[in-house]
């Protein structure tokens, strides 16, 4: 926003964080915010401390010392966002994202920076890495938590753990288990979700499956195509077997003589229960350069669990771009044996919203402008860039989310035209091309491609490569 725009929208603003009062137990400190929120909301190139102070006309040690030393209660601020959200902004046929993003970082001190993944680059670089948890619901999406990768390298220096202002009891946890405990902060503060989804980093994760489904929340998330299990159960001998020479028996519960081998899911569309299923085409809504257009078989899935054996079954979709052959998804969900494809591939496909908030959280709100050495003024810059990105989300939804409204504040989708209906409907391969039907549908696949994106996508790439979807048609073939 421009000093206008601010200026426009000062007294929501004020009212929106005057629910955050009970934070902070000083006045001159709670003052902060309103600088630290504006500083990010404003047209600064640069939304690191010192921009943000010198056009407040504050000492820039002033506001790193209001992120680094001040006591108030950042903790308390992520729940009220929590709560907000709660309140406010939930409905039906919400949807949690859990994903990951990472910052390229210069130097050796900044919390948990290491030479890792970073998909801000596409490649292997200095950076740190973040989890965030994202909910969205009919127009609204927002990250509503957000948590620190310690990598195990920073977990056994302690030493350079405290330096960098590191808890003791913070210490390396793989990224799955960092969601399951941001999903479980959020849900003890009363969000619920329809639905659960993410990319293949954490559905290539057994234990992570398993952990929501003992949580009883319906997923639907994508899995590498290494993913394996049986499309009907194996049969499992539970009968001791015993030998007459002395030794030990066979283990128990154990697979039976000559039960198929569990298979990668992308060797299961050679088996006749999916090789002979035809395809069904449903389209995919983006409004920018025209439909997206996939194809979809499902089959019930019995995945391989750690002891060699079949787990509770689960749906297997597999999706195909049309225009990409070569771009295929696997998908699975813990949803009763019932459930429509079409609810499972909204949710499956609502990925984009996610990338939607970190392309946003970096480019408006500068997420990743954090320049401090500290653990504990990254986690309040990580808790304060939510906050503005919440003020920012609710300001769209009140001018209507596509287009700029009165306010001049713009819109979140800009003019990507989305909705999060399911429809039924009929189209053609020329419509899906975003054409009249002519043009080469190569040149069509080369600006859709993308499903390859890795873990950690840089959320500027995930917002071209249009997995920015959530209404499906289905097509009608024939």
């Amino acid at each position: 926003m421009d000093a206008q725009q601010i200026r426009r929208l000062g007294p929501k603003l004020t009212r929106f964080l005057s629910r955050f009062d009970d934070c902070f137990q000083r006045r001159d400190t709670r003052g902060h915010l309103s600088t630290y929120v504006q500083g990010q909301l404003s047209e600064l190139p640069d939304k690191s401390v010192e921009p943000i102070a010198v056009k407040a006309g504050v000492p820039p040690r002033t506001l790193q010392e209001f992120l680094s030393q001040h006591r108030w209660d950042d903790d308390g601020m992520r729940d009220r966002v929590q709560q907000i959200v709660r309140t406010e902004h939930s409905g039906a046929h919400s949807i949690g994202i859990l994903d990951e993003t990472s910052f390229i970082k210069k130097g050796n001190k900044t919390p948990g920076v290491q030479r890792q993944w970073c998909g801000a680059s596409g490649k292997k670089d200095n950076c740190t890495v973040t989890v965030h948890l994202a909910y969205a619901c009919d127009d609204f999406h927002a990250l509503i938590d957000s948590e620190l990768f310690l990598p195990e390298s920073w977990s056994e220096d302690r030493e350079r753990c405290r330096e960098a202002g590191i808890p003791d009891e913070t210490t390396y946890r793989a990224k799955w288990r960092i969601g399951l405990e941001l999903y479980d902060h959020a849900v003890g503060n009363g969000l619920s979700f329809d639905w659960f989804t993410f990319d293949e980093g954490y559905g290539s994760k057994p234990d992570f499956l398993r952990g929501l489904s003992a949580r009883r929340q319906r997923f639907v998330g994508e899995v590498p195509r290494s993913f394996t299990g049986w499309l009907k159960a194996p049969r499992v001998v539970t009968r001791p077997y015993h030998r007459r020479r002395r030794g030990r028996g066979r283990q128990v519960p154990r697979l039976a003589s000559g039960s198929r081998p569990a298979v990668r899911v992308e060797e299961l569309l050679d088996r006749a229960e999916l090789r002979d299923q035809p395809w069904q085409r449903w389209r995919v809504k983006d409004g920018d350069k025209g439909p997206m257009i996939w194809e979809v078989k499902h089959a019930r899935f019995h995945p391989k669990d750690e002891s060699g054996l079949s787990a509770e079954p689960l749906h297997l979709i597999v999706a195909r771009n049309v225009l990409n052959l070569e771009e295929v998804k696997f998908f699975v969900s813990n949803a009763a044996p019932g459930t429509p494809v079409g609810p499972m591939l909204l949710a499956a496909f609502s990925r984009w919203r996610v990338e939607r908030c970190f392309e946003d959280h970096k480019g408006e709100v500068g997420m990743d402008h954090y320049e401090g050495r500290r653990y504990v003024g990254l986690k309040r810059h990580l808790v304060l860039s939510a906050v503005s990105y919440l003020f920012l989300a609710r300001m769209r939804q009140e001018g209507g989310g596509e287009k700029p409204g009165a306010d001049g504040v713009p819109g979140a989708y800009r003019d990507r035209g989305l909705d999060s209906q399911l429809v039924a409907g009929a189209t053609s391969l020329g419509e899906a091309r975003g054409t009249d039907g002519g043009g080469d549908p190569q040149d069509a696949a080369e600006d859709r491609r993308g499903a390859q994106e890795p873990h950690q996508a840089d959320p500027q790439e995930a917002a071209r490569v249009r997995h920015q979807a959530h209404r499906l048609e289905k097509v009608q073939v024939g």
